[in-house]
Order: C-alpha cells, then sequence, then structure tokens
C-alpha cells in the first residue's frame, strides 16, 4: 500500500498518464446516487441494491442490509454501509463476499493493458469499519481471469480513514474484451474470503483464483451488527491518487443512466405504489389496443436492456392500470433508445388512462 501528498510539484507527474477532468474511472464513486432505493434489507443474493453501479457479490449465507448513509468524511454527504443483519462465520474455501464496480471495455483503451505500455493503475478511498485488520482490494479481468490484489489495513475501530493502493502495470497477463461494452474490469472490495482465494502474492498479475483477495484476513461477517462503509472511491491511471474528482449529481446519474433507469421520480423506489411520473395514454373503449405508450430512456443505454413494468395501483411488477382496473402488462419492440409498454385487447366500458411505470436494466 502506498499513501502520497499530492501538491503542485507532482502535477505533471500526478497527471502525466491521465487528464485533467474524467480521471476517475469509477461512477459513482461519492456514492451519492441511489435509484434503486436508499436502503435494501435482508439482501442473501448478489445484485444491484442501493448506490447505483455498486453490485454486491456474494456465496456465502450471510445475510445484510445496503444502505446510502448520510455519513461520510469532510468534502462528502454519502457513503455506502453493508451491516451484517446475519452473521457467517465459517467461509468455504472457494468462496468471496465483496462489493464491486463492473468497468466498460471502451473506458479503459487508454490503459493499454497487456501490452509494453501499460499503465499503473492508482485506487483511493475512504472506509470505515467497527472491524480492524486487514482487508483487500483488487481489479479482475473477466476477459480472461487475470486478477492482481493487495492489503490495506483499517487501523481504529469506528473512524473514517483515506487508503490508497497502486497496482503494477499489467504488460504481459491479459488483454481487455474486445467488445467495446462488455466487462473491461472490475474493482473489488472483499469482505471476507476463503483460503484458495487469498494465499497469493501481493499486487502481482496471475489468473491464479489465490490473487483475487491477497491480504483479506478479516471476515466481516463474524458476528451480527458488524458494518463496513466507503466512499470517495477513484481508481485513475498513474502511480500517484490525486484529489477525488468531484461530479455535479446531473453528470453522475446520467452516467449511471446508461445502465439503470427508471420512470419513476427520482426519489421513488421501483415497485412503490404512486401516481407521480406516471407514462400516461389515453385509452378509447371502442377499440382493443396493443403497444399503448412509450419509455424513452433519458440516455442511451450500454445494451438492449430489460425492461420491467410496474402497476403505479399496487406496485406489482408485470401490471399496467387502466384507471382503478388492474391487467397484465406487456414490454415490446425493446431497443437502446426506448421501448413500447402496452396491454392488449382488454374492455374497460367507458374511456380510460392506461398508466405504469417501468426500469431498465443493462447492467454489466
Amino acid at each position: 500500500m502506498t499513501s502520497k501528498a499530492f501538491g503542485l510539484a507532482q502535477l505533471g507527474n500526478a497527471y502525466s498518464d491521465g487528464a485533467l477532468s474524467n480521471r476517475n474511472l469509477i461512477i459513482n464513486g461519492a456514492m451519492q446516487v441511489a435509484q434503486r432505493g436508499t436502503s435494501a434489507s435482508s439482501v442473501s443474493a448478489s445484485g444491484y441494491y442501493t448506490c447505483d453501479r455498486w453490485n454486491y457479490n456474494r456465496d456465502g449465507s450471510e445475510v445484510i442490509t445496503l444502505s446510502q448513509e448520510s455519513d461520510a468524511p469532510a468534502d462528502f454527504k454519502y457513503s455506502q454501509k453493508i451491516l451484517v443483519t446475519t452473521a457467517d462465520t465459517d467461509i468455504p474455501v472457494n468462496s468471496m463476499m465483496r462489493l464491486e464496480q463492473r468497468i466498460e471495455a471502451s473506458s479503459l483503451r487508454f490503459i493499454n493493458q497487456g501490452t509494453a505500455s501499460a499503465k499503473q493503475l492508482t485506487v483511493s478511498f475512504w472506509v470505515k469499519s467497527n472491524k480492524t485488520g486487514s482487508f483487500a482490494v483488487g481489479l479482475f479481468n473477466d476477459n480472461n481471469g487475470a486478477t492482481i490484489s493487495q492489503a490495506y489495513t483499517i487501523n481504529a475501530s469506528g473512524v473514517w480513514e483515506y487508503k490508497t493502493v497502486t497496482f503494477v502495470a499489467d504488460t504481459s497477463v491479459s488483454t481487455l474484451s474486445a467488445t467495446d461494452n462488455a466487462i473491461g474490469l472490475r474493482l473489488w472490495f472483499p469482505l471476507a474470503s476463503g483460503t484458495n482465494f487469498n494465499s497469493g502474492t501481493s499486487n502481482v498479475w496471475s489468473t491464479s483464483a489465490s490473487h483475487r483477495a491477497v491480504g483479506q484476513s478479516v471476515n466481516l461477517f463474524d458476528a451480527t451488527n458488524n458494518y463496513w462503509q466507503i466512499t470517495g472511491v477513484q481508481l485513475e491511471a498513474g502511480d500517484t491518487a490525486t484529489p477525488f474528482e468531484h461530479r455535479s449529481f446531473g453528470a453522475e446519474l446520467a452516467l449511471c443512466q446508461r445502465y439503470f433507469c427508471k420512470t419513476y421520480n427520482y426519489e421513488t423506489a421501483p415497485g412503490t405504489a404512486t401516481a407521480v411520473g406516471n407514462l400516461f395514454n389515453s385509452l378509447d373503449a371502442t377499440q382493443s389496443y396493443g403497444y399503448s405508450g412509450q419509455f424513452s430512456y433519458p440516455v442511451s443505454m450500454r445494451a438492449t436492456p430489460t425492461v420491467v413494468v410496474y402497476n403505479p395501483n399496487n406496485g406489482t411488477a408485470g401490471q399496467i392500470a387502466a384507471d382503478s382496473a388492474n391487467h397484465p402488462g406487456s414490454v415490446n419492440n425493446v431497443g437502446s433508445e426506448r421501448c413500447a409498454i402496452g396491454v392488449s385487447a382488454i374492455s374497460i366500458g367507458t374511456s380510460a388512462y392506461l398508466r405504469a411505470h417501468a426500469t431498465a436494466s443493462a447492467e454489466l
């Protein structure tokens, strides 16, 4: 682990591998965008839950609560918190529980991974936990399984601490996906790991699974009410951690919407019964309608998304409302820009409004 002070004298060196802006390869590193909601309890499966772009990946028996917290170090407002509600004291040798972000290959071409001109990558972040000791942070290439990791230490319980880690350049082991919108790298933060994942060599690229969580000796999940929080995550080219690149909320939201968006108002979680922000379409009772409305995404999505329609009367997935009546909903003609949402061959008896909400997900 390295930690370097940043000053004007270092300006040329610090930014030699990247621009003054758009340095941070991480989206929503300040945890300010949470389109799915600010809290998810009883989480016992991998997936995206609260803060956008952050995936909780697990294969153990722990149960947690994920939340966006208004608790952060200076210069930040929010953090992501993992709170243990059901403990897992026996971690299998081939298990690793982690918080991770998956980065598109198109965002990573300039690091020249797998060539003689490959760049070092530095991650910096703020972290807080009631568990002290050695944790790991690492990178993983889905294209061929190449991975690298090393340890950082949480020194004091319940205190925000700033960490920086620099990974050596990958000059020979791995190449990024040939598909621009596929996963290039994962940045992950293991919170518990079995011995098959943490017994390798620190800061060395390898296709061996033993290099995935080098230095991870803490099991965050060994008791209920253990917690771990993180914010200010930055991954950038070069050997120096520069000051965090703060983006406006609007800019960060637009970046997140490439992967997930919704018709609900921002503060309303998907699946909520609400009339606010509905897609509205008039229905003539004398006709039978198929596709009744269009969901145009706020930005072009990474790929053709998975769209789920919700009934605003009761929040039920797969339904659409015609005034107070509930009917099976349909999603058709799905593309990366828009889709059609509607209902087929219903009889209302009077004219009505078709109402629906939807989410679109093109997560990596």
